[in-house]
């Protein structure tokens, strides 16, 4: 049943022919780059590591920071039977059968399961509900590695139960540290071949890498096969290596959201240079979709009637992007993206919506007043349909002082509270003169 001493034991010989990234994977605490916080002296984890103590434990982190690799650390050198589930195809029998035989190795022998769980957020709801008695009754421990946030992808019930240690992003700094020790390395890495690379070339390829440690080293055994033994490692040769690649994104992964919360909160504030930025990583990653829903959002939501019009401009952008194709098409983008940072601010107008809303809850039945009802029939009429209404063609400015239109228990209330800002001013002070004109025909 056991598919663990290959992942987990370090005492397995790497084989030569594995990844330069899998030869080079950190055996202790101390060749690990990064997560300082985590595995400095002292640090909690680091303990546990050295002690060989295991506890259910969630690893959460950006890809290719090292979650996998800290988990096989943790369950290294225990007296355990350790077994890999895949999140994506392994259910509910397959964990029924994991159960069977964990309890089998209890009673039997005595001995520990520990269960690994790569992407652990792509477990199903009930796949983790499943799980979750065991890991409470310590049948099994659990180790799942994850790339998004825990809070909202792992049920609050199975979190509870384990430790969460949360991995930060690289730095270009931190991988530089790995490509050179991968290039010093005789056993594991790339020191036999005598291979140099200057400043400059090592620079590309751990940019390329868009803090994934595992990308960088791929470009770096892919740039040493390009270059023959005992010679230097060019930036050309680093550029070919890293190729095109885009910056790491996963449209359904938290970093989306993250980017397009950047996004709009950069707008919001008014902070051209943000929202220009946050734009063009969104751009890079391919996703124009998104990046142009967002904008459209945007618009409405926080522009709003500040400047009515920013949602066509928008959507003339977008059109306009589509007709024009990349890399022109970039323009359109900088012009929506810089138009919304830079304009006027309002969301009185959905705030006025959302109030509208909460006050129907609490008058959910109530109805139109008699004189602004449809009166299409004569009993109608008689009912009062349609009695007393004044139409404002009729009236100075076109509008009916005193006139009401909400129902009676709402008659006074006020939703839309207009800005000072952009045109929205101008419909503050028409709703200023308005409000006054009332109060007048109501003698107050």
């Amino acid at each position: 049943m056991s598919a663990g001493p290959d992942l987990f034991s370090a005492s397995v010989d790497v084989n030569r022919f594995a990844p330069l990234a899998e030869r080079m994977r950190p055996r202790t605490p101390d060749e690990f780059i990064g997560q300082s916080h985590l595995l400095g002296p002292g640090r909690p984890l680091r303990q546990l590591i050295e002690r060989k103590a295991i506890v259910s434990s969630l690893f959460w982190g950006p890809p290719g920071v090292g979650k996998t690799t800290l988990a096989r650390m943790m369950a290294t050198g225990v007296d355990a039977e350790f077994v890999i589930l895949s999140a994506v195809s392994d259910g509910i029998p397959r964990i029924r059968e994991v159960v069977a035989e964990a309890e089998r190795l209890r009673n039997q022998y005595s001995r520990r399961t520990v269960l690994f769980v790569d992407e652990i957020h792509r477990w199903a709801k009930n796949v983790q509900e499943q799980a979750l008695p065991h890991v409470e009754s310590g049948l099994f421990v659990l180790l799942g590695a994850t790339t998004e946030n825990v809070s909202f992808e792992v049920r609050p019930a199975l979190v509870s139960r384990c430790r969460v240690f949360q991995l930060k992003e690289l730095t270009v700094a931190d991988i530089q540290s790995a490509l050179t020790r991968a290039l010093g390395d005789s056993k594991r890495g790339l020191g036999a071949r005598n291979l140099s690379v200057g400043e400059g070339a090592l620079t590309l390829l751990a940019k390329g890498g868009v803090g994934d440690v595992r990308k960088a080293l791929g470009a770096l055994e892919l740039a040493a096969s390009l270059t023959a033994d005992g010679a230097e490692i060019t930036p050309e040769t680093a550029r070919e290596a890293v190729g095109t690649s885009l910056s790491r994104h996963d449209k359904d992964g938290d970093q989306h959201y993250d980017l397009l919360s950047a996004l709009q909160k950069s707008c919001r504030g008014s902070n051209v240079q943000g929202a220009v930025f946050w734009a063009a990583k969104l751009l890079q990653t391919g996703d124009v979709a998104s990046l142009w829903r967002r904008l459209k959002v945007i618009a409405v939501e926080d522009v709003g009637m500040a400047m009515p019009e920013a949602i066509s401009v928008v959507r003339d952008c977008e059109e306009a992007f589509h007709a024009m194709g990349m890399p022109e098409g970039r323009i359109c983008v900088a012009h929506a993206v810089v138009l919304l940072a830079t304009a006027k601010k309002s969301n009185r107008a959905y705030a006025a919506l959302d109030a509208a809303l909460a006050a129907l809850q609490e008058h959910p039945n109530a109805e139109p007043p008699l004189h602004i009802r449809n009166a299409p029939t004569e009993l109608m009429k008689e009912l009062g349909h349609g009695k007393g209404y004044q139409t404002p063609w009729n009236f100075k400015d076109h509008y009916v002082p005193g006139q009401t239109y909400l129902p009676a228990p709402l008659e006074r209330s006020v939703f839309y509270r207009p800005s000072k800002e952009g045109y929205e001013a101008e419909i503050h002070e028409r709703m200023s003169h308005w409000w006054r004109e009332d109060k007048a025909s109501r003698g107050e």
